[in-house]
């Protein structure tokens, strides 16, 4: 059963993970001064960081699980 749940959760947050991570890039502006590259984010980093946990969550369910 723990195997189980791990795959799903490391799956979903793979997914998760990859979709909050482009939505947060595109959230971002960048623009030069003087030559340095200046970026500006206002992207809401919270649901990026909870995607990571769950992948991280389901690997450890997953590695954990007995077979």
């Amino acid at each position: 059963m723990k195997k189980v749940l791990g795959i799903i959760l490391t799956l979903v947050g793979i997914a998760a993970t990859a979709i909050t991570g482009m939505q947060a890039a595109d959230d971002s502006e960048s623009f030069s001064i003087f030559g340095a590259d200046v970026v500006v984010s206002q992207a809401n980093y919270t649901p990026l960081i909870i995607s990571v946990v769950i992948l991280v969550l389901g690997v450890i369910l997953w590695s954990g699980s007995k077979k």
